[in-house]
C-alpha cells in the first residue's frame, strides 16, 4: 500500500466504469479509508442500495457517520470479509472495491509510526493497523539479521538491504528502537549521502517493506482473492487498485487463474492507470493500477 492523497480518490472515474454500481445494489468498499470512493459509489446505488465500508484502522472507521440505514461501517481486515458479512447480516455483494493505498492523513497522523517526518518521528514504532498485532518494535527484536535483510529487499526492493539490516540489529543491541524517528535515522546513517540523488528519503523503501511485513499485507490480499465467491455473488464485479508491483502481480495471477478455471471473467486484460490529467492533479496516483473482473458461478 502506497500513500495517496487524502481528498482525491484515485482512478475514481475508472472505478465507477468497471464496478458499474447501480440503484438497489449492495457494494463493499473493503478499504474505505477517507471514503472518497465510497461516497461516489453510494450516490450510484441510491435509491435502495446498501454500502459496507471496511477498514482495519479503527480510527478511520470511528470517523464514519452513517447518514442512513443503507450505510454500514465495520472495523476489520478485508481478508476477513466473509466473517464480517455474516456478523453484519449481509449477503453476497454486487460489487467489491479494494484501494490498496494510504491517505496522507492515515500515515501522518496515525500515532503508529507509519511515517517518520516532522512530529511523526516521535511516534511509537508500531507500524500496525490494529492493536492485536505485534508491533514492529517487537518484530525487529525477533528477526535475525538475514531475515530482516530479506524482508527489506523482497518487500521494499532496497538494494542495500544487508547494510541496513546490519545497522538495525547492531543499534538494537545497544538500545531498544522505540520510535519511527530512531529507526529512520539508523537507516539513513547506513546509506550513502547521495542515495537516489535525493529523489526520495533514504528510509522510504525500508519503512514500506517493514510495514508490508508487519501487517502481512500480501498474505491478506491472497486470502481475499481466494475467497471472492464468499464475498461477491455470481455476476458481481471486483475492482482492485494496487500501487506496488508485488500487489499487482498477485492480483494479475489470481485473475488469470480465475479466468482459466472459468470462475472469473476479466474486464481488464491489462492494468488501467491514471490519465495524464489525473497524474498532474494528484501525483501520488502515478503508480496506481486498476484490475477488474466479473465473478462467475462455481461448479461446486
Amino acid at each position: 500500500m502506497t500513500e495517496v492523497s487524502t481528498h482525491e480518490p484515485v482512478l475514481l472515474k475508472e472505478v465507477l466504469q468497471f464496478l458499474d454500481p447501480r440503484p438497489k445494489q449492495f457494494v463493499i468498499d473493503g478499504t474505505v479509508n477517507g471514503g472518497g470512493h465510497a461516497r461516489a459509489i453510494l450516490e450510484k446505488i441510491m435509491p435502495g442500495g446498501t454500502l459496507l465500508g471496511v477498514d482495519w484502522d479503527a480510527a478511520m472507521i470511528a470517523k464514519k457517520k452513517p447518514e442512513s440505514k443503507t450505510e454500514h461501517y465495520a472495523h476489520g481486515n478485508y481478508a476477513e470479509l466473509p466473517a464480517i458479512l455474516k456478523k453484519e447480516k449481509l449477503g453476497l455483494a454486487d460489487g467489491l472495491l479494494l484501494d490498496l493505498g494510504f491517505s496522507s492523513e492515515q500515515l501522518a497522523q496515525s500515532g503508529r509510526g507509519f511515517s517518520f517526518g516532522g512530529a511523526s518521528a516521535d511516534e511509537p514504532l508500531k507500524m500496525t493497523y490494529d492493536d492485536s498485532q505485534t508491533p514492529l518494535a517487537e518484530l525487529l527484536r525477533m528477526l535475525s539479521e538475514k531475515e530482516l535483510a530479506d524482508v527489506i529487499y523482497e518487500f521494499g526492493g532496497e538494494r542495500r538491504s544487508r547494510a541496513i539490516a546490519k545497522a538495525i540489529v547492531m543499534a538494537g543491541k545497544q538500545k531498544r528502537i522505540t520510535t519511527s524517528g530512531e529507526l529512520a535515522k539508523i537507516v539513513r546513517d547506513a546509506m550513502p549521502g547521495n542515495y537516489e540523488h535525493g529523489r526520495i528519503d533514504a528510509a522510504t523503501r525500508t519503512f514500506q517493506a517493514l510495514r508490508i511485513y508487519a501487517n502481512d499485507e500480501l498474505g491478506n490480499l491472497k486470502k481475499l482473492l481466494g475467497a471472492l465467491h464468499e464475498i461477491v455473488k455470481p455476476g458481481g464485479r471486483v475492482a482492485i487498485i494496487s500501487f506496488h508491483s508485488l500487489e499487482d502481480r498477485i492480483v494479475k495471477q489470481a485473475f488469470q487463474q480465475g479466468m482459466k478455471e472459468k470462475t472469473l471473467e476479466l474486464l481488464t486484460k491489462k492494468p488501467v492507470g491514471p490519465t495524464r490529467e489525473e497524474e498532474i492533479e494528484n501525483p501520488r496516483s502515478r503508480s496506481a493500477k486498476l484490475r477488474a473482473a466479473v465473478v462467475q458461478s462455481t461448479n461446486t
